[in-house]
């Protein structure tokens, strides 16, 4: 019976180490931009889209725009290949995961934050505002 219970806990052990080895590798840490240009793995970057810089080639949907961080003022070019998000050039905040590829950060996926024409109405009923009876 004891070389059963050894058997299961080496199994339970394993199966602990491989998930637990599957989950870190699956992760992407949010870097800045220098971290982001060292990386050899897949890393998030978080930013604002610097006006006028945004552009789409129609025929590679390739679009290209600048991220700026809020804080440093640093600037980062971006390559995304897929379809540009609705509403791109209202964003507020932009997060672009991928790996940074010669001069540009090129993104696999972006995360695009647009500001809600809702919030105003969702703050006056939640604090307040005028109520119906």
């Amino acid at each position: 019976m004891k070389k059963a219970y050894w058997a299961g806990a080496v199994i339970i052990i394993a199966f602990l180490a491989l998930g637990l080895s599957t989950f870190t590798k699956s992760m992407t840490p949010y870097v800045t931009f220098d971290e982001a240009r060292e990386a050899q793995r897949t890393v998030q970057v978080m930013g604002g889209l610097e006006k006028g810089t945004s552009r789409y080639d129609t025929s590679t949907k390739t679009l290209h725009f600048n991220l700026i961080d809020e804080k440093t003022r640093a600037v980062m070019p971006v390559a995304y290949r897929d379809i540009k998000p609705a509403n791109f050039e209202e964003a507020v905040s932009i997060v672009a995961i991928g790996k940074y590829h010669g001069k540009e950060f090129v993104a696999e996926k972006l995360l695009v934050k647009c500001p809600s024409k809702y919030q105003g109405e969702e703050v006056e009923k939640k604090y307040g505002g005028p109520q119906k009876l």
